[in-house]
């Protein structure tokens, strides 16, 4: 057990490190606040946009909306145009025609209501 080895001086690290000066890769904390901030009025443009929404999912709604309409339209035709060819074919006489037509819709709507349920 001898004395230290004396041949090589011990360096500081944090001395090393204040000596060179920073080599900072990033902005400094000068620079972060100093950076441009949005005014209040583009914030409210910024949250109302949010509020609205997307305008894509919107359009793709509607278009959805759209084709569920015709789809259910398409179905109603055919089940009154079933529904008033069997009712048709049921009348006794032409003079009462205007009896079934209307016993004949009430009849459709009562299907409409079960093929949807």
């Amino acid at each position: 057990m001898g004395k230290r080895d004396t041949r090589y001086s011990f360096m500081n690290p944090v001395a090393m490190a204040r000596a060179r000066g920073s080599t900072s890769s990033g902005p400094t904390i000068r620079d972060y606040l100093n950076r441009e901030r949005p005014t209040w009025e583009e914030v409210k443009e910024v949250l109302h946009k949010r509020k609205e929404g997307c305008s894509t999912l919107a359009a793709w709604e509607e278009r959805i909306n759209e084709k569920y309409k015709k789809e259910l339209q398409k179905q109603r035709e055919k089940k009154l145009g079933r529904v008033s060819s069997k009712t048709s074919s049921r009348c006794p006489s032409s003079s009462s025609s205007s009896c079934c037509s209307a016993s004949s819709d009430q009849n459709a709507f009562k299907e409409i209501g079960r093929a949807h349920v």
